[in-house]
């Protein structure tokens, strides 16, 4: 079976006035200083300036997401009633707005209520349109909700199921199509990163590319994707060197993973996503510089993991767009022949890589298959991967790293993930730095030195993506949560999806459709 599972709650859109519902929960959205607004300002009527006075007495914090529960409040229609608190008035933001959504949403889940109505999209955000508030508003909801239980893969069986909840999503204004396509959207979204989280969460022994491959076979099955997955004799007669290079002795043979949608006839050039995954690292079993080896390998399969997120958001929404993910999943050990440094191999380029590192063999999955996506003449091509730490050096953990060789999709890429909130953010690709992985032989090595290594990763890469417009994203410290649990974050499926999600919006009939600056200005 396919290893996904639902969220336990289900989202509709509500339209007319909240305070009248009759529901178990009702959520408001309030500024603590005042005043009170919309749906609020109704209820404090009802209920004799009940709200007014809770406020007043300062019983509800001043900061973002803070949230207060009253029971039973007379006049109201609503069996309890949930302030949470939206911070200052004056400086109200989408941050703001997106810590109040993910606080209501653990608030629902953890609790025994089974329908709720959240009427937080009532209250505008700067520089944000309806449509916006209600497509994050149901992701958040849906995702900020999530809890990863582990099921016995080889058995079958699933965990304990939570208990399920109802949300009504209060829409304040009269219900459109438009808005029901943000609200889908929202959730779409949202599934395709609770499955890059599944995925990523799983250890090892069960998350081998044998099951990320079966994984997708079974996706396309369910959303109608058409999936090819070439294993090594394929690989082999391809001529993909540094794939197979990557997991020569392995216990578990490497796959490659071709998903394409259904929608790509007659929609021209594609967009492709690449993602690479090392599901078993032995060279990383050894503590890397902050962060424990078994967490890092966690992070190492999320390229494939958001790929496969991304790809299931695109069938879910039936998005008009030519889409292509490719997938290359391999686990390594430091064991074999072939595994000292200064070996070389040919890749499929015709190039000749010198292992330099072991530790470096991420880069190595990826040369491949840039050099691959060139048959598909791509419209643009972009890859994911967590290859270096020296990232969270200049971001930390509040956003991915950003390369590429062409300005224009990086720009669109930085815009869509500042509406997305998942953060990036572009750092140079330079000449002479693209110049430092030159071997002292004849071939280049996959590793440049001690400092830099995000942008000699990146500059290496370059090399193999030279026919078409490029951007690499690295997520090194954005795939997991960077406190005790290490868990996965599905980032950045929601990057990625805002991206193909506009370009299906603006994509003429024909289909290709490459933007410029002017042409993303609607992205409210």
């Amino acid at each position: 079976m396919m290893p996904t599972w639902k969220h336990s709650l289900e989202i509709t859109p509500a339209v007319g006035d909240a305070e009248r519902l009759k529901t178990g929960l009702l959520v408001l959205g309030v500024f603590p200083e005042g005043p009170l607004t919309g749906t609020a300002l109704r209820l404090d009527a009802r209920t004799g300036g009940r709200l007014s006075q809770v406020l007043a007495r300062g019983e509800l914090g001043a900061t973002p997401a803070a949230m207060l529960l009253l029971d039973h409040l007379p006049g109201s229609a609503a069996h309890r009633i949930l302030l949470v608190g939206l911070g200052p008035s004056a400086v109200f933001s989408e941050h703001a707005y997106r810590l109040a959504l993910a606080a209501t949403a653990r608030f629902i889940a953890d609790s025994v209520v089974s329908d709720a109505v959240v009427t937080l999209p009532e209250h505008p955000v700067p520089e944000r349109s309806l449509n916006w508030r209600i497509q994050h508003a149901a992701q958040l909801l849906a995702d900020g909700g999530y809890s990863f239980k582990r099921r016995d893969v080889r058995e079958g069986r699933r965990g304990r199921h939570r208990a399920k909840h109802s949300i009504m999503l209060l829409v304040p204004q009269t219900l459109t199509a438009e808005l029901i396509g943000a609200l889908r959207q929202g959730i779409a979204v949202a599934e395709g990163v609770t499955l890059a989280r599944d995925l990523g969460n799983l250890p090892g022994d069960v998350c081998t590319p044998a099951f990320l491959a079966k994984t997708a076979m079974e996706m396309g099955q369910a959303f109608g994707l058409e999936v090819d997955v070439l294993e090594r004799r394929d690989i082999t007669a391809l001529g993909m060197g540094t794939l197979l290079q990557v997991g020569k002795g392995a216990a578990n043979s490497c796959r490659l993973i071709v998903m394409q949608s259904n929608a790509r006839r007659g929609r021209g050039r594609p967009i492709v996503l690449i993602g690479e995954g090392m599901t078993f690292e032995k060279a990383i079993t050894t503590a890397v510089p902050g962060q424990a080896g078994a967490d890092a390998m966690h992070a190492n399969v999320s390229g494939v993991c958001c790929v496969l997120g991304a790809m299931r958001t695109v069938a879910r929404l039936s998005l008009p767009i030519n889409v292509i993910g490719l997938v290359a999943a391999a686990e390594t050990t430091i064991d074999g022949p072939d595994s000292r440094p200064g070996y070389c191999v040919r890749c499929l380029s015709g190039q000749m890589i010198e292992i330099r590192s072991r530790e470096e063999e991420d880069c190595l999955l990826l040369c491949d298959l840039l050099t691959y996506a060139e048959r598909f003449l791509p419209a643009c091509v972009v890859d994911v991967a967590a290859l270096t730490d020296d990232c969270a050096a200049a971001l930390g953990p509040h956003a991915s790293c950003l390369f590429s060789n062409n300005d224009a999709l990086a720009a669109e890429l930085m815009r869509c993930a500042g509406m997305s909130g998942d953060r990036t953010w572009q750092l140079p690709l330079w000449d002479d730095e693209c110049g430092q992985p030159d071997s002292r032989i004849t071939c280049p090595g996959n590793l440049g030195g001690r400092t830099g290594d995000e942008t000699t990763a990146a500059c290496f890469l370059a090399r193999f993506a030279k026919a078409y417009p490029w951007a690499h994203i690295d997520i090194s410290r954005r795939a997991s949560i960077s406190d005790g649990s290490k868990a996965s974050t599905g980032r950045p499926v929601s990057l990625l999806a805002e991206f193909l999600i506009r370009r299906a919006a603006y994509a003429p009939a024909s289909g290709y459709y490459a933007p410029s600056l002017a042409t993303m200005e609607p992205y409210r």
